[in-house]
């Protein structure tokens, strides 16, 4: 069973993250060979207050 874990920052519309996980889901069958049916999509959204870059906190950046 494929499990594929996608971290992003927050702010993406419920549409965006259903045609990620459909494309994942798709694209991901297609080149393992396996059943949709069998991957499972994680989707951890981290609010710009709980990460960094090059030592800005994302709260912070433009």
């Amino acid at each position: 069973m494929p499990v594929i874990q996608v971290t992003m920052s927050q702010g993406r519309t419920v549409e965006q993250k259903r045609e990620l996980v459909r494309v994942l889901t798709r694209e991901t069958a297609r080149i393992l060979k396996t059943k949709e049916e069998s991957i499972r999509i994680l989707i951890y959204e981290v609010s710009k207050e709980n990460w960094g870059n090059a030592g800005v906190l994302g709260l912070d950046m433009k």
